[in-house]
């Protein structure tokens, strides 16, 4: 240690005589990893990618201080924006194979530790082969002690999509004023003045995609966009579009679109559209690309015409998404869908508190305590105010009202569900944010 504690200071030394001397500080920050010293680790090794931002081994240096501080999610999306160029290491495959394997990402993490291991054999890691079930002899298609859907033998299934035709609109959607705008200009006001947007050539159709963290409302606002213009309603989950069968969710995808397009003006929706339009570079299997071209072709309306029928979607992580389907035709419109503002939630908690025995409560006061709280949260909160009044009704043979204490009681135990999306988020926005796309997180955070 004494060794290393002179090494440390001769570096040090000569960084301060030439402070842009990257193999310097390169070599500094690595020592002070070596030593355990994680936050000074961290600061030399991003000091150093300021002075070269492409360095592959700084960004990996970089990645296994995040990962051992705990910052995973930090660490994949460094090794994620290595892994999408053609110059990536072996050695970052095989780390963000680990990293995505302790997410839960096996097939994800077999894609990148087979990358890796073609690239450079001398790579290969036993242990990591055997945890992803690799390799092994009579059965290669085993995946984490798991056999692929499509070697199960099951019968296809036939598709039975569920029209609606929604009862809410916009006026029962709390807050959003600028999403409600934007779609306004973007499906509905083409729908209420054809005669406009036809003397302009322009069609009436076309894509939204939602995002955002969980529970704030996407799928509401996208049912009372149905419900404004009076439009059915069909929403499509992974069920409705996977099989196992070659070919069949191909088949599966293009009839949906065959009867929104036969009942038109539509909306069509699909919820976790990232599952069903992954990154094409990241797919293991020529089947799931074949999905993804097909959604593409739908979404051009290669083989019939898309006028009248309204696609939006709606996503958790729009940084898994296929960049095609951001292309202008597709989903040209890109949305960020924040957790409800003070008024806003004030707003959701009145109607969620409608129809129940309240008194003197004071929404204001709530909703101001209750910061980055989704519509999910929001609802979560009466409900344990209301279990605690039921208990206490219960014991007292009394039911009595709620009061603004009983949600401020029930706000001590709870907290936001979208801190957690936001901390991956930000990371996303801050380095691997090409084209601006995720700007709307950063003005959100006050980072720009």
């Amino acid at each position: 240690m004494v060794d290393r504690e002179e090494t440390l200071r001769a570096l040090r030394e000569a960084m301060s005589l030439s402070p842009n001397n990257v193999v310097l500080r390169k070599h500094c920050a690595s020592l002070l990893l070596e030593m355990g010293r994680l936050d000074e680790a961290e600061q030399e090794f991003k000091a150093a990618l300021a002075l070269e931002p492409q360095n592959v081994e700084i960004k990996i240096g970089l990645a296994r201080v995040c990962h051992l501080q705990g910052k995973r999610s930090v660490a994949i999306v460094i090794l994620e924006d290595l892994v999408n160029k053609n110059d990536a290491l072996p050695e970052a495959r095989l780390f963000l194979a680990r990293l995505q394997l302790d997410e839960g990402d096996v097939e994800g993490a077999i894609h990148h530790y087979k990358t890796g291991v073609e690239a450079d054999p001398e790579v290969r890691d036993a242990d990591l082969e055997e945890q992803l079930g690799l390799y092994r002899e009579g059965d290669a298609n085993v995946i984490d002690g798991r056999v692929p859907a499509h070697d199960a033998g099951r019968e296809p299934s036939d598709i039975e999509p569920l029209l609606e035709k929604p009862l809410i609109s916009f006026a029962e959607v709390g807050g959003m004023e600028d999403l409600k705008e934007e779609i306004r200009v973007k499906i509905i006001h083409p729908l209420e003045h054809p005669e406009v947007y036809a003397a302009y050539g322009k069609t009436i159709g076309g894509g939204i995609l939602l995002y955002g963290p969980p529970g704030c409302g996407k799928t509401y606002l996208a049912r009372a966009t149905a419900g404004e213009v009076s439009a059915r309603f069909l929403a499509i989950g992974l069920n409705d579009v996977l099989d196992m069968w070659l070919g069949n969710s191909e088949r599966n995808l293009h009839e949906l679109f065959e009867v929104a397009r036969n009942n038109r003006p539509c909306v069509l929706f699909f919820d976790e559209v990232d599952a069903l339009g992954a990154r094409r570079s990241d797919m293991r299997q020529s089947g799931a690309r074949q999905l993804i071209n097909q959604f593409l072709a739908e979404l051009d309306g290669v083989q019939a015409s898309n006028e009248g029928v309204l696609i939006l979607a709606a996503t958790n992580a729009p940084w898994h998404l296929d960049s095609a389907f951001r292309r202008p035709g597709r989903f040209d419109r890109v949305l960020f869908v924040p957790p409800p503002d003070a008024t806003a939630r004030a707003a959701i908690l009145e109607v969620m508190l409608r129809e129940k025995p309240t008194v003197d409560i004071d929404l204001q006061l709530i909703a101001r305590k209750a910061p980055e709280f989704s519509g999910a949260d929001l609802k979560a909160l009466v409900d344990l105010a209301v279990e605690v009044k039921l208990k206490e009704a219960i014991r007292k043979g009394i039911p009595e009202p709620i009061r603004t204490n009983d949600l401020k009681n029930a706000l001590k135990r709870l907290k936001s569900t979208t801190k957690e999306w936001f901390a991956t988020a930000r990371n996303y926005a801050l380095y691997s944010n090409q084209g601006g796309i995720y700007d709307d997180i950063l003005h959100y955070l006050k980072l720009r």
